[in-house]
């Protein structure tokens, strides 16, 4: 139950900040975020299940840090 609860707060979190840059998922914020997050080298790429992953731990992490 609590997986439940911190991927659905890590889905309101991304979405919020799709929001807030309007849909720009190709935006100079978040190709900061990949880059800063995956690196630029596609042979060092993780897994696309690993970037979804990391990317909802990313969004679990927006929310703690808003409810601080």
């Amino acid at each position: 139950m609590r997986a439940l609860l911190h991927t659905l707060d890590a889905l309101w979190q991304l979405l919020r900040l799709a929001v807030i840059t309007r849909g720009k998922l190709g935006g100079r914020y978040w190709h900061w975020r990949r880059e800063t997050a995956f690196g630029n080298d596609v042979s060092r790429m993780p897994s696309r299940m690993d970037r979804v992953r990391a990317t909802l731990r990313f969004g679990h992490w927006v929310g703690r840090m808003r409810r601080l």
